[in-house]
């Protein structure tokens, strides 16, 4: 039976640069570096964002950009503080797609290696809500 999410793991050419993506936007706090040990397929480091195991290892970037990504849940007061640190991180941000009144804003963004990355205010239940609203109106 599955328990949760263990982790996630991304893929980067540069550990520091990366490092300093989660840290900077997410505060994320570094609990081990490989350096020179090598247990796994490559150098790797782990973080902690809250309880979520992050990990990086380093490699070869994606080749390409697309929509897949991972969101993370911020307060619709944090929207302005997050869209910042994701500017002064020189980090390419999309336009939010467009979206119905009440499902939240989003923040996207891409790192250097290709791997898209959302901000979110809203809530599954809110946007369950917000949906069933929507359908109620259009029968």
């Amino acid at each position: 039976m599955i328990e949760g999410l263990s982790h996630i793991t991304f893929i980067a050419r540069d550990l520091g640069r990366m490092t300093e993506i989660l840290t900077g936007i997410f505060d994320a706090r570094e609990v081990y570096a490989s350096d020179a040990e090598q247990f796994s397929l490559s150098r790797e480091k782990f973080f902690l964002i809250g309880d979520l195991w992050i990990a990086i290892m380093e490699g070869e970037k994606l080749p390409e950009r697309s929509y897949n990504h991972i969101a993370f849940k911020i307060g619709d007061t944090d929207f302005d503080r997050y869209a910042e640190r994701v500017a002064k991180l020189g980090l390419d941000m999309r336009p939010p797609r467009p979206r119905v009144e009440g499902e939240g804003r989003s923040i996207y963004f891409y790192d250097d290696d290709n791997h898209m990355f959302e901000l979110h205010t809203g809530t599954l239940a809110e946007r369950l809500k917000r949906y069933a609203k929507e359908l109620e109106v259009a029968s």
